[in-house]
């Protein structure tokens, strides 16, 4: 069980993060003013780094359950907490609450600290 539930928040992470990327190139990007067009390239592709970074982190957590390696297993899901519990308490912060992705992520959180 703790197993599913570690691949359970890798796909959720992954499906977040896809969302993540969608919105900003959908919602976000289309409609900010940012100058000069060379920052807003920049601005552009670091919002797609972190979908990127969160989709390896969501492969990570997949993969942990298959590694022969227990301390390798505590450190993945370890990490990820961090990474998604931060990234949860950011949204929620920035969006005072009114945005759905802090909730996503904290499910995220869930799943892999009971997998843990």
């Amino acid at each position: 069980m703790r197993d599913l539930l570690l691949q359970c928040a890798g796909v959720g992470a992954i499906i977040v993060a896809l969302i993540h990327g969608y919105l900003g190139e959908a919602k976000v990007f289309p409609h900010a003013t940012i100058e000069p067009p060379r920052l807003r390239t920049l601005v552009r592709l670091v919002w797609q780094a972190s979908t990127v970074a969160w989709i390896g982190c969501g492969v990570l957590l997949v993969a942990a359950p298959w590694m022969d390696s227990a301390s390798a297993r505590r450190w993945i899901v370890l990490t990820m907490i961090g990474v998604f519990g931060l990234s949860a308490c950011a949204n929620a912060w920035a969006t005072r609450g009114r945005h759905f992705g802090w909730m996503a992520l904290t499910a995220v959180v869930v799943m892999a600290a009971a997998g843990y």
